[in-house]
């Protein structure tokens, strides 16, 4: 385990408690705790949630390196748009309605290209809420 903590930046805490590891060494340890067995493939939800702004972008190049470096394949679910665009190679955007796949693609080009104006609308950040004159 001492391996998969150095892999993560996390070299020298492994007998820290929880309650004395920061935020984003939570998050760190926690990848590096889905790393034990050796897995092809991770699963993350929301991986920087709750993190300031630094904490969040170390985060991502954590994850960018660890699938450079190893191969690692990771599924991030998030709503992160910095993330998504930095970290994702394929996005997959998900209709809570009809509970189905609505759009499918690289980030950049769901953001300009897509015809689902709620696609385009999620990946510009753009409201609902009417201009007022």
């Amino acid at each position: 385990m001492r391996a998969k903590l150095a892999l993560v930046g996390l070299e020298g805490a492994e007998d820290k408690l929880p309650a004395e590891l920061s935020g984003g060494m939570r998050k760190r340890a926690a990848i590096a705790r889905a790393m034990a067995f050796e897995p092809n493939l991770i699963f993350l939800d929301e991986p920087s949630a709750g993190l300031d702004p630094v904490s969040a972008a170390e985060l991502d190049e954590l994850i960018l390196a660890l699938n450079r470096g190893l191969g690692l394949t990771v599924v991030m679910v998030t709503h992160e748009l910095e993330s998504i665009f930095k970290v994702g190679k394929t996005c997959i955007m998900l209709d809570r309605v009809s509970r189905s796949i609505i759009a499918r693609g690289e980030p950049n080009r769901l953001r300009s290209e897509h015809d689902d104006p709620r696609v385009r609308q999620f990946f510009n950040r753009e409201t609902r809420v009417p201009q007022w004159q």
